[in-house]
């Protein structure tokens, strides 16, 4: 089992959910309930699994159903239907007492809206979290400048948020959901309000950080590049629902319906897709003496060898095992739009 784990979750707005939810078929779309009952499916028996350090991203259009999804995570919303489990407990059984607990130090949320205290200095907004656990003063501070540096806010301290810009800002939301060193975060579009070249600086240290913190993150974004860059894998959401989940090459170079693939139309696919994502089985009868290339090689890493060359080339995995092969003409397929 994975480190979170959604089993058949459904959220249902409205005053009468539970009768609403016996009488769906499935052939009934969220439009068709609406219109029928007044009631709007959220989330609709939405299963996965994320592992353990993973970066796992639902990615989905406004209204898709992806935040609503990621506040049944820690019930912030309370799913109609379904299970949540996290770390082999079932979330959606726990007292508030347990469900306190799992917030204070397992489970951290970071908001699109950053959610600073205003009349707090930033120090002691990052701490807030360690406050409520009970830590004394002196070693949440402590604790707290430990964070700042690690986000690259060292000197800015004794700062109000209103003196910070919004990357800064975010900065601070970063740090205040790590200082508590939950296992899980939960990032709720977190970057989404920033400018662009700011919103790729916080891509990139959520990316240097994972590299020494290896926390398991489940980030929302309706942003598809953005999902590109940072999930291992992503899951796509449309009407409540999960229509495809795979790694990023898997979903660019395979997508399962013309929804998704209206998402992939202007990905850069010469740096999406590797040698793995497009490699076809092996030919038992001459799979000797092939020239080898690492499975994560990018195409624009491939494209210059395969134009030099008409031999078929084996795709090898970390240890150099053959796992496929490819040649010239299934690299320009591959970069061609589908």
């Amino acid at each position: 089992m994975g480190k979170v784990a959604l089993h058949h979750i459904w959220k249902i707005f409205g005053p009468n959910p539970q009768y609403v939810l016996e009488k769906i078929n499935n052939g009934s779309t969220r439009a068709d309930i609406l219109s029928q009952t007044g009631h709007v499916i959220a989330v609709r028996d939405v299963s996965f699994e994320v592992a353990q350090r993973e970066i796992f991203v639902v990615m989905g259009l406004s209204g898709s159903g992806k935040s609503t999804l990621v506040r049944c995570l820690s019930r912030l919303i309370d799913p109609t239907a379904g299970k949540v489990i996290i770390n082999g407990a079932d979330v959606t059984a726990m007292s508030m007492v347990e469900l306190r607990e799992l917030r204070r130090h397992t489970v951290s949320m970071v908001f699109q809206r950053f959610g600073l205290f205003p009349h707090r200095r930033i120090i002691d907004n990052v701490g807030y979290g360690l406050e409520i656990q009970g830590m004394e003063i002196h070693a949440r501070r402590q604790k707290s400048n430990e964070i700042l540096e690690l986000v690259g806010l060292k000197g800015w301290e004794n700062h109000f948020p209103h003196e910070l810009s919004g990357g800064m800002q975010q900065r601070v939301g970063l740090a205040r959901a790590l200082a508590v060193d939950p296992e899980i975060m939960l990032c709720d579009e977190p970057f989404s309000a920033l400018d662009p070249l700011i919103r790729r600086d916080m891509q990139n240290e959520l990316l240097n950080l994972q590299q020494t913190l290896h926390k398991t993150i489940i980030f929302i974004t309706h942003d598809f590049l953005e999902a590109l860059k940072l999930g291992d894998r992503i899951a796509i959401m449309k009407d409540g629902e999960i229509v495809q989940i795979g790694s990023p090459q898997d979903i660019v170079a395979h997508p399962v319906n013309d929804y998704v693939r209206e998402f992939t139309q202007d990905v850069p696919r010469a740096k999406v897709l590797t040698a793995a994502s497009i490699m076809k089985p092996i030919n038992e009868t001459q799979r000797n003496g092939f020239k080898s290339v690492p499975h994560h090689w990018t195409l624009e890493q491939l494209i210059s060898l395969v134009l030099a060359t008409d031999e078929v080339l084996q795709v090898v995995d970390d240890t150099g095992n053959p796992m496929g092969e490819l040649d010239r003409r299934t690299v320009l397929e591959a970069m061609a739009e589908t």
